[in-house]
Formats: structure tokens, sequence, C-alpha cells
């Protein structure tokens, strides 16, 4: 009597996997649902707390920058200059927390069954960005309050969004894959978090930053999608430092490439190592 053996196996080629992704489909909307309702689990304020955590950084930033350190504030309203930054700050430091240990906590699943690796860090990236989306209810609210109202630049702010998710799932898959072969990361990632957190123009216009500066500083990628966002949101007197843009959106572009490629070429070792 013969016995059927069912090979569940990865696509060997590129454009298999491709399509294996949208064929599992289904596992990343069960991810991604799965870990926002976790997120929040048992918690007293629920989803609130996607609100106030980015609206208490934005009071701190404005006591500090804006009325001690009376930094300039690009001609709008201190809080509104340092919650347009605060956006795309906290969706990506979300997604790089949520990222790095993404696979870890799913070895199990990772360990059992096949499907594209790449799906488990995206829903990650997903949840970080589910809470940006709610954060922009407060965005909204300074506006009303400050009856502040952005002209046509605004219409530009999907194409900052897509480069700010690049930006998110570039680091966010080279962290998550290496997470996976050295838990160290684990530790060195909420450090990255912090450090960025002050090198990045988000309590301040970058516009102080010295000219003869502004280059070196934009090879930090946030500072070209927080200068962007900026630009969208407040219009006015907001000008974008174009060569630095430039350099940030290259960087970016660079991160995210290298990303897969470096998560594709360790995807077949995660199960073993894990």
């Amino acid at each position: 009597m013969h016995t059927k053996e069912l090979i569940i196996e990865a696509g060997r080629t590129e454009s298999q996997y491709w399509k294996d992704l949208w064929r599992y489909r289904e596992l990343f909307y069960f991810l991604a649902w799965r870990d926002i309702l976790v997120r929040y689990k048992q918690t007293v304020i629920g989803i609130a707390w996607a609100l106030i955590r980015p609206f208490l950084t934005m009071v701190v930033f404005t006591i500090v920058f804006g009325e001690l350190a009376k930094l300039p504030s690009e001609g709008v309203p201190y809080p509104i200059l340092v919650f347009s930054a605060m956006l795309p700050w906290q969706f990506f430091s979300s997604a790089l927390s949520e990222c790095s240990n993404s696979l870890v906590s799913n070895a199990n699943l990772i360990s059992k069954v096949y499907f594209p690796r790449l799906i488990v860090p995206t829903s990650s990236v997903i949840v970080s960005f589910v809470d940006f989306l709610i954060s922009g209810m407060i965005m909204l609210g300074l506006m009303a309050w400050y009856n502040f109202v952005p002209n046509w630049r605004i219409l530009t702010l999907p194409v900052f969004i897509l480069i700010a998710f690049a930006a998110s799932m570039g680091v966010g898959l080279w962290l998550s894959a290496l997470n996976v072969k050295y838990r160290d990361f684990r530790y060195v990632v909420p450090f990255l978090v912090q450090f960025g957190l002050y090198i990045s123009p988000v309590g301040f216009s970058s516009s102080i930053v010295p000219q003869k500066w502004r280059l070196l500083y934009s090879l930090n990628p946030m500072v070209g999608v927080i200068d962007g966002f900026r630009w969208a949101i407040l219009g006015g007197e907001s000008n974008l430092y174009w060569s630095g843009f430039t350099l940030s959106l290259g960087l970016v572009a660079l991160l995210f490439i290298s990303g897969i490629w470096y998560f594709r070429k360790t995807e077949r070792t995660f199960a073993d190592v894990i």
C-alpha cells in the first residue's frame, strides 16, 4: 500500500515567492488584526494610548523647545510644528520596535509551517501604521484649535507617507532578520529609537542646523521624511532643503532594497535558528 506524502516547500524562484505572498494574504490580515487586538488587550483606555503617547511627547517638546528655548516655529504654532514631525517619527520608532521582535515572537508559527516570512514583519509595520492613522486625529484637532488651514501642499502628503513606510520597512527588515541570529538586537533597538529621537528634527525645525552641516545632517534618513511631512502639512514659510531631502530619499531606497535582499538571503535559516 502506497502512501502519499505532502511536502510543503518554499518557492524556489523569486517570482514564485512573490506569488506566495499574495496566496498567503489571509495570514497577513490575521497576523495584523491579532497584533492590533493584543496590543491594547486588558488596557483600561485601550486604543486611546495611541493618542496619549504622542500628545504628551508633543506637550513636553513644545514647553522645552518652544517656550524655554524659544526656537523658531516656521510661522506656525509650535505644537503643530512638533506634531507634524511626531506623526512620522512615532510610526517609524513603533515599527522598529514591533518589527525587530516580530519573528522571535512568532517562533512557533515559523518553525512549524511554510509561508513567506516577509509577511510577519510587514504585518507589524501595518499595526504601527494603524496607530499613525489614529494619531492623525490629534493633528486635525490641533489645526481646528489654532484655526490652521493647510495649503495645496497637503495633497502631496501621501507621497511622504509612502517614504516613511519604506524607511520603516527597510530598517525593520534588517533588525528583524538580525534579531533572529543575534538576540543582542533586542537591547540595541530601544537605544536606537531613543538616540534617533534626539538626532532627528522632531522637537525643533531642521532649519536651525547650520547650512554647512545640513547635508551631513541629512544622512539621517528620517530628516528627509520629517522635513517632507512638515513641508506638506505646514506650507507657508516651511521650505524643503532639496539637496538633503534627495540624499535622505536615496538612503531610504537603499535601506528598503537592501533590507528585502538581506531578509530574503537569511529567510531559509529562520526556522532552524529561531
